[in-house]
Formats: structure tokens, sequence, C-alpha cells
């Protein structure tokens, strides 16, 4: 009796018989299970990657709105800060030609002060030389002339001293 290497026997069958029906029981109870597992794994992964992306997108969005309106507030300041200038000038000018406009009222009111006293030392000074000539003139006469006669003659003297000049 020879023995083949492969023969058929009944152990073989029913080892193939259960094989075939472990096969069969694992892919029921174990792959179809796992594989839904796996699924759904690879579903949450794609779906959080999805998020991911999403994300990236509105933070890249968001970093250029934000680069934006940086820009923005910074042309913003410059443009504060050239108009908080430009009225410091104006209110410089502004000063400076007040200043300028009081000293010249004050420059003007000195020499209207001035004349006005001026003025005032003239007619004390016609005063004083009428009452001088007066004098004089009674003491050369020795007699006394009518005062109020003598005073017109005066201011007339005077008035023609002051048109000469």
């Amino acid at each position: 009796m020879e023995k083949s290497i492969i023969g058929i026997t009944y152990e073989l069958l029913f080892q193939l018989i259960n094989t075939f029906l472990v096969f069969v029981l694992l892919r029921k109870l174990l792959f179809k299970p796992v594989l839904n597992i796996i699924e759904a794994r690879e579903k949450d992964i794609k779906s959080d990657l999805n998020q991911g992306a999403k994300a990236k997108t509105e933070g890249l969005a968001l970093k250029k709105e934000y680069e934006e309106k940086v820009g923005s507030a910074k042309l913003e300041g410059q443009e504060i800060i050239k108009q908080a200038t430009i009225r410091a000038e104006q209110k410089s000018q502004e000063i400076i030609t007040t200043a300028k406009e009081e000293a010249t009222n004050l420059k003007e009111k000195a020499n209207r002060d001035v004349e006005q006293e001026r003025q005032k030392v003239m007619n004390e000074i016609k005063d004083d030389i009428s009452s001088i000539a007066l004098l004089a003139a009674s003491k050369v006469i020795e007699k006394d002339i009518d005062k109020n006669k003598h005073e017109q003659l005066i201011t007339n003297f005077i008035k023609e001293v002051g048109e000469a000049k």
C-alpha cells in the first residue's frame, strides 16, 4: 500500500467543511462588524480632515481680514497724526497772528497815548506862555488891561505860532 501525499479522506473533508464553517461564522460575526467599525472610523477621519481643511481656510480668511484691518488702522493712525499736525500748525499760526495784532494794537495805543500827552504838554506850555506873556505885558504897561481881551490876543498869537510850526 502506497500512501499518497494528498489523499482525499474523510478527515480532510471534515477539515474543509470546518474551515468553511469557521470562515462563514467569522465573516458573519467578526468581519462585518469590524469592517463596519473601520468604515465608520474612516468616515470620522475624512470628516475630521474636511473640518480641518475648512478651519484652515477660515483661519486664513480671518488672518487676511486681520492683516487688512491692521493695515487700515495704521493708515488711519497716520491720517490722524497728519490731521493733528495740520491743526497744530494752524493753531500756531493763529496764535502768532493774534500776538502780532495785539503787538500792533499796543504800539498804536502807545503812539496815541504819546500824541495825547504831547498835546496835553503843548496846551500846558501854551497856557504857561500866555500867563507869562500877560504878566510881562502888564509889567511893561503897568496898567491893567482887560484880561479877557488880552488872553484872546495871546491865544491868537499862540495859534499863529503853532500853525507856523
